[in-house]
């Protein structure tokens, strides 16, 4: 009995030795972590609970001292919106199916609104005086689903300290769906509007105020997003016109953004957001409400959930015209971002921008019912450019007429076309919302700031896959989780890591020159064994209708 009661007594003691433990200041608190080759600390909290009276409301800096606080669990999701709750689409089951095996869905879900922490990841060993260069990750999802535990940051702190370049990761929940991005009249009355924006920025502050404890440089922090955090990660370079200052200090100097840049878009009261806010007041039983926004505010958690989720939803027939999403507001979010970025309004960061060749093929499988030009037509003038006249669409529609060649999947002549206008919508869908926007984006930067530096690539490491292609969002198993063992996986690991140490991808990797963009406008062109630069010159004719035309293009 004495042995065991010595071994109970020592063993906690020896393991209390080499458990990671971080002391901030903003607020007072004292972090206990993980232990390992990579030291963790999951969910650390940066912001008070947005519940009750602060649902719906901008994030609330912690400003108590919270004491101990262990940080040894993923923290919950925030509440999703993966299907709608009302069936306004007819989806076939075997989609459903397909959607439904992936990593994505399959992993069970621990939601709650209580969910503003972020995920700290270091080399162990790492002191305050490491003054580390940071990675900040912001998770994609349509701003309708996602979380920021299933980003484990642990692998790409591994693979820095392999290539001698060590870094932090940092990954940050923020609120989706209605939770995070409800538009409507009465949400911008209230200064409520782009939620999730908000939560971004207030993670960003908190690693300003406290990274240097954990190892990290404040001063060295690059922001990263796939689809919608490369959309948000672009929003943060134009927030508040363009300021991504905080106590006097550049909360990020660098950027990457993985499908996704400037996406044109109406404010948050315009009608078709009405739309959303009034349907969510119904849904939840507040439409007799003196005060629709303080009864939501008040309604029990699941009747507001369903209410918000009431809504079409990104995986379904409305696809890519949201219902929630970044929009303008006044405040943070002055205009639509092409036009910030037209009048010099964003941070002057380097950044990488980037996307999948066939981006729009995700998008395009819930639409089978659409078999004629004149149908197509009629699906984007209604479902997603009301600002745009019926000949504007049609003279869009007609810029990929021949899907052989203006088809995605791109490069598969007469293959692929899963129904009769699926090449054609998913070539549109994708240029419109990833692929010429980011070529467009490129040229802006170039020219209003011509001499900030920026990377452009196009990906085809799933060249061949039926009917999908280099699909949008396959760059999360490639890039990301890089669970390849491949060409594409390693020089994209070499080459992110290389930016977020020296804010150059080609600076301490042997991977061939990646030259900027505005150089000679190549992209860096990436298979599953080898990389090739290619001219950023394909469907030039639509990029030349589509930025005079803009304005008709705002979702």
């Amino acid at each position: 009995m004495k042995l065991f009661l010595l071994s109970v007594a020592i063993i906690p003691l020896a393991l209390a030795a080499s458990t990671p433990t971080v002391t901030i200041s903003y607020p007072q608190a004292t972090i206990v972590g993980l232990s390992g080759d990579v030291e963790q600390f999951p969910g650390v909290p940066f912001a008070q609970p947005p519940t009750g009276s602060l649902r719906l409301k901008p994030p609330q800096p912690l400003t108590e001292p919270y004491g101990v606080y262990n940080a040894t669990a993923n923290p919950p999701a925030c509440p999703q919106f993966i299907f709608s709750t009302t069936l306004n689409d007819a989806i076939p089951t075997a989609e459903i199916g397909l959607l439904l095996d992936t990593p994505l869905f399959q992993k069970a879900l621990d939601e709650s609104e209580d969910c503003l922490y972020l995920n700290i990841h270091r080399p162990a060993g790492t002191t305050p005086n490491s003054k580390l260069p940071v990675l900040f990750w912001i998770f994609g999802g349509g701003f309708e689903i996602g979380w920021n535990s299933m980003y484990d940051g642990a692998p790409w702190v591994t693979e820095s300290v392999n290539e001698g370049q060590p870094i932090i990761v940092v990954t940050v929940n923020y609120r989706v769906g209605g939770f995070g991005f409800l538009p409507g009249k009465e949400i911008l009355a209230d200064g409520s509007a782009n939620l999730g924006l908000l939560d971004q920025r207030l993670g960003l502050e908190w690693v300003a105020d406290n990274i240097a404890a954990f190892g990290g440089d404040p001063s060295k922090v690059t922001i990263w997003g796939e689809s919608a955090g490369a959309i948000s990660v672009f929003d943060q370079m134009i927030l508040y016109d363009g300021d991504n200052t905080y106590k006097g200090q550049p909360l990020f100097r660098g950027a990457m953004m993985n499908s996704g840049s400037a996406i044109p878009a109406d404010p948050v009261d315009c009608p078709r957001a009405q739309v959303v806010y009034d349907t969510v007041v119904e849904a939840a039983g507040c439409s007799s409400a003196s005060n629709t926004l303080e009864c939501l505010r008040e309604a029990d958690y699941d009747t507001f959930l369903n209410a918000t989720n009431s809504v079409p939803a990104l995986l379904s027939y409305t696809s890519v015209a949201l219902s929630y999403l970044p929009r303008p507001d006044g405040t943070i979010f002055t205009d639509s971002p092409e036009v910030l970025g037209a009048e010099g309004k964003f941070a002057r960061v380097p950044f990488i921008l980037g996307d999948q060749e066939d981006e729009g093929t995700l998008f395009a499988l819930f639409q089978s019912n659409i078999t004629t030009t004149d149908e197509l037509i009629d699906y984007l003038l209604t479902i997603f450019f009301h600002d745009a006249n019926a000949t504007v669409i049609e003279d869009l529609v007609a810029l990929y007429a021949d899907t052989s060649t203006d088809g995605s999947p791109f490069r598969t002549g007469i293959f692929n076309d899963w129904y009769p206008e699926f090449k054609r919508l998913a070539a549109i869908l994708g240029d419109l919302t990833f692929t010429l926007t980011r070529r467009a984006t490129l040229e802006l930067a170039s020219t209003v700031a011509p001499d900030l530096p920026s990377w452009s690539y196009l990906s085809s490491y799933d060249y061949g896959t039926p009917i999908m292609g280099t699909f949008h969002g396959s760059d999360i198993l490639q890039v990301f989780f890089g669970i390849y063992p491949n060409h594409a996986s390693a020089s994209f690991h070499a080459y992110y890591i290389s930016f977020v140490n020296n804010l150059d991808p080609n600076v301490g990797n042997d991977y061939p020159n990646w030259p900027q963009w505005s150089e000679n406008k190549q992209l860096l062109n990436t298979y599953p064994t080898f990389s090739q630069l290619i001219t950023d010159d394909f469907r030039s004719n639509i990029v030349d209708f589509l930025v005079p035309n803009i304005a008709s293009f705002h979702i």
